[in-house]
């Protein structure tokens, strides 16, 4: 008789599911702030922290920083950098409890890690300057504009998923 090695099989949430819980949340969220969910604003906040910091004559001085900037509050008490804060703990926490906190870059035997990771942070970058230019990002503008059936909304989400299909083609052997 062969001696078979037993194979661990992750059982991840139905992504359904999870949707219906963000559902959830974004009515919670109305109910409780009186405000949708959102993340870009918590960067904003951040950077306009530093620059402060940093050179705080020149983020005085300058007509976007200086409306974020009072005397004697920071711009990071803030409800989106709490829940920013909240979303990164909330996922270290599921990853702790799911034994997936084991760093590693996932890629297509096509790819190195390094292209991979290159590729991410470009991304990332491009959609954080897509959202500052929207004014909002994928939760913000998208989940909670079509929460409240704003066609900004709608069309957020329509541009971000679109254009995100047209880019997969060019990019889809970077993970195939």
């Amino acid at each position: 008789m062969k001696n078979k090695q037993k194979i661990k099989r992750r059982v991840y949430w139905n992504p359904y599911f999870g949707g219906f819980l963000l559902g959830l949340l974004i009515i919670l969220t109305f109910y409780i702030t009186g405000r949708g969910l959102g993340a870009s604003g918590a960067m904003k906040s951040t950077v306009v922290t530093v620059v402060d910091a940093v050179a705080p004559t020149h983020a005085q001085n300058n007509a976007y920083y200086s409306k974020f900037i009072k005397e004697g509050e920071s711009p990071l008490n803030t409800w989106l950098v709490f829940e920013a804060l909240g979303v990164l703990l909330g996922g270290f926490l599921s990853g702790a409890m799911a034994n997936r906190l084991t760093p590693k870059v996932e890629h297509s035997p096509n790819i190195t890690s390094k292209k991979r990771l290159i590729l991410a942070v470009a991304g990332g970058i491009f959609f954080g300057l897509g959202a500052q230019l929207s004014r909002g990002c994928t939760s913000g503008a998208g989940l909670s504009g079509m929460a409240v059936l704003s066609t900004g909304g709608f069309l957020s989400v329509a541009m971000i998923f679109g254009s995100g299909y047209l880019f997969s083609y060019f990019f889809r052997k970077n993970w195939i």
